[in-house]
C-alpha cells in the first residue's frame, strides 16, 4: 500500500504543471496508443501475407515436382528431367506412407524428414511450421497425386528465415516510424497549444494591469472566437466586481475618515487645552469624560459603517433592528457643535416613534444632515419627526442661503462641494453617506428644491 501510494506522488511531482505540457502530453500518450494498435495489425497482417507467399511458393514448386511424378501405372514411378537436381531439393516423394526420394543433404531419419513423414500420413493438403532446436525455421506443405492404382504425395519445404528478416525489418521500420512520429505529434501539439493558448496569456496579463490601475478598457466579444469570447466576457465580470470593490473600499475609506473627524479633533481639543495650564480634578475629570465620550463615538461609527458594509455584502436585504428616534435626536441635538447664535429643537407629533434601524446607524444617517444644517443657518435648525403610512419621516430645516440651483442635481455625488471657499470645512462625503446607508435599510435621503428660505432635507425610514 505504501509502495502505491508513493508511486503515485513520484508520478503526481513527474505531471507538467502546465497546461500546454498537460494538453502535449496527453495528445502524445493518445498518438503512442494508437500507433501500438496500428504497429501491432500492421506486423500482424504482414506475418499473415508473408505465410501466404510461403505457401503459395511451396504449392508451386509442389506442383512442379508432382509433373515429374507418374501414378498410371500399378506403381508410382519418378520420372528423372534436366532440372532434376533443382527439383529435388527441399522436396520428399511418398508412395503411399512409403518415402520413394528425399533431399540429398537431408538425413533418412532425421527431424526434418520426421516432420515430412507426418505431414504425408495426412493424405492430403496441408502446410505446417517444423520449430526443431538447432534447425532455422522450416514452412513444410503436401501435395497429394492421385493414381489408377496407388496415389504418391510430394512434400516440400522452406526456410523461412529470409521471410522472418523481412518481417523483423519490417517491425524495425515500423518501431522507427512511430519514435519519428511520435517526436513530431509532441512537438507541434506543444506548439499548436502554445499558439492557441497566446491569446489567453495576453489576456490574463492585460486583465491583471487593468485591475491593478482600475482601467475602464474590457476585451468584450469581438474578433474573438467562441471560447475566447467566453473567457473575455467572464474576465470583464470579474474586473467590474473588482473594480466595484475598489470603489466601495475607497468610499468607506473616505466615510470613516469624514465621520471620525469630529470626535478627533474633539479629542485634540480636550488634550490641547487640558494641557495649556494646570487643571483642577474637576476640569480633568470634565476632560476625561469628553475624551472618552469621543472615543466611545468613534468606536461606534466604526461599528457601525463597518457592520453596515459588511452586512450590505453578504445579504443587502438585512433589516437590522428598532430604534426609538426621539430620544436620538435630543442627544445628537445636544452634542451637536452648533455655534452660538443657532438655536436647535426638536419637534414630533408622538412620544415613542420607532424607526426599523439600529441606534448607532441612525446616528450615522442624520448626522451628517444636522451637521451641515448648523454649519450654513443663520439662527435655527429644526428637526422634525413623525410617522406616515409605511415609514417614519424625520425633516432637517435650516434658515440658511440654501443649496444653489445649479448644484442640486450633484448634492448627493460623493467628493463634490457647492463652495469650496466658503470657509467651511468638508469633503462632501457626509450627504451621499447619509443616503447610502439610509437606502441600505430600505429608506431613502432627499432634498426639497421647493423649500424657502434655507434648505430641507427628508429622511424616510423603515417603521419597526
Amino acid at each position: 500500500m505504501n509502495r502505491a501510494l508513493g508511486s503515485l506522488g513520484v508520478l503526481r511531482r513527474l505531471a507538467p504543471r502546465t497546461l500546454r505540457g498537460r494538453l502535449s502530453l496527453v495528445a502524445l500518450t493518445a498518438a503512442a496508443l494508437l500507433m501500438t494498435v496500428l504497429t501491432v495489425a500492421f506486423n500482424a497482417v504482414m506475418d499473415r501475407h508473408l505465410q501466404h507467399q510461403a505457401d503459395d511458393e511451396l504449392r508451386n514448386r509442389a506442383a512442379a515436382v508432382a509433373t515429374t511424378v507418374d501414378t498410371s501405372g500399378s506403381r508410382v514411378r519418378v520420372v528423372e528431367t534436366v532440372n532434376d537436381r533443382l527439383l529435388d531439393t527441399n522436396v520428399w516423394i511418398y508412395a503411399g506412407t512409403g518415402l520413394l526420394e528425399k533431399p540429398p543433404s537431408t538425413a533418412g531419419d532425421g527431424a526434418l524428414t520426421r516432420a515430412a513423414d507426418g505431414l504425408a500420413a495426412r493424405r492430403g493438403r496441408a502446410c505446417a511450421p517444423f520449430h526443431a532446436h538447432g534447425h532455422r525455421p522450416v514452412r513444410l506443405c503436401s501435395l497429394p497425386i492421385p493414381g489408377r492404382h496407388a496415389g504418391a504425395t510430394v512434400v516440400t519445404a522452406l526456410d523461412l528465415a529470409p521471410y522472418r528478416s523481412s518481417a523483423d525489418t519490417l517491425l524495425l521500420g515500423s518501431l522507427i516510424l512511430d519514435t519519428v512520429m511520435l517526436g513530431c505529434t509532441y512537438v507541434l501539439t506543444r506548439l499548436s497549444v502554445g499558439r492557441a493558448l497566446r491569446p489567453v496569456r495576453t489576456m490574463t496579463d492585460q486583465a491583471t494591469q487593468w485591475s491593478a490601475v482600475g482601467s475602464d478598457d474590457r476585451f468584450g466579444a469581438a474578433e474573438h472566437p467562441a471560447e475566447l469570447a467566453r473567457l473575455g466576457a467572464s474576465l470583464d465580470a470579474l474586473l467590474d466586481r473588482i473594480r466595484t470593490v475598489l470603489r466601495h473600499e475607497q468610499q468607506l475609506t473616505g466615510e470613516l475618515s469624514h465621520e471620525l473627524r469630529t470626535p478627533l479633533t474633539r479629542i485634540i481639543m480636550e488634550l490641547d487645552w487640558w494641557r495649556t495650564r494646570p487643571r483642577t480634578d474637576a476640569e480633568t475629570r470634565a476632560a476625561h469624560e469628553v475624551i472618552a465620550e469621543a472615543a466611545q463615538s468613534m468606536r461606534t461609527i466604526c461599528d457601525t459603517l463597518l457592520n453596515e458594509a459588511r452586512e450590505n455584502t453578504l445579504n443587502p436585504a438585512t433589516a437590522p433592528g428598532t430604534t426609538d428616534v426621539v430620544p436620538v435626536l435630543d442627544r445628537l441635538l445636544r452634542q451637536l457643535d452648533a455655534p452660538e447664535r443657532v438655536r436647535t429643537a426638536v419637534e414630533t407629533d408622538a412620544p415613542v416613534l420607532e424607526a426599523g434601524v439600529p441606534s448607532g446607524l441612525l446616528e450615522r444617517i442624520v448626522s451628517p444632515l444636522l451637521a451641515n444644517a448648523a454649519r450654513y443657518a443663520r439662527s435655527t435648525v429644526t428637526v422634525s419627526a413623525r410617522r406616515v403610512p409605511g415609514s417614519v419621516r424625520i425633516d432637517v430645516v435650516d434658515d440658511g442661503p440654501g443649496v444653489p440651483e445649479a448644484f442640486v442635481g450633484e448634492l448627493f455625488q460623493p467628493g463634490r462641494r457647492a463652495d469650496s471657499g466658503d470657509g467651511h470645512d468638508g469633503a462632501g462625503l457626509g450627504l451621499p453617506l447619509a443616503r447610502r446607508l439610509a437606502r441600505a435599510v430600505g429608506g431613502e435621503v432627499s432634498y426639497d428644491p421647493g423649500h424657502t428660505p434655507g434648505a430641507r432635507f427628508t429622511i424616510a425610514l423603515p417603521t419597526a
